[in-house]
């Protein structure tokens, strides 16, 4: 089954807003904070979300 960019995108999205200082451009801490926040199962969902909020992450510290 494919993973919808869109869900990774609105999940992660929410996260962020839901949680700022929680998150930071590190993946490997990102991927258990969405493992602690979130009720979702499958590894590689959880993967593509924690990559996804580390981009943005330093994609903002890099325009700061």
């Amino acid at each position: 089954m494919a993973i919808k960019p869109a869900y990774v995108k609105k999940t992660g999205t929410l996260l962020m807003e839901r949680y700022p200082d929680a998150f930071g451009a590190d993946f490997e801490h990102n991927k258990d904070i969405v493992t602690e926040l979130t009720n979702i199962e499958s590894k590689g969902v959880r993967n593509r979300i924690a990559g996804y909020i580390a981009r943005k992450q330093s994609a903002q510290t890099a325009e700061a």
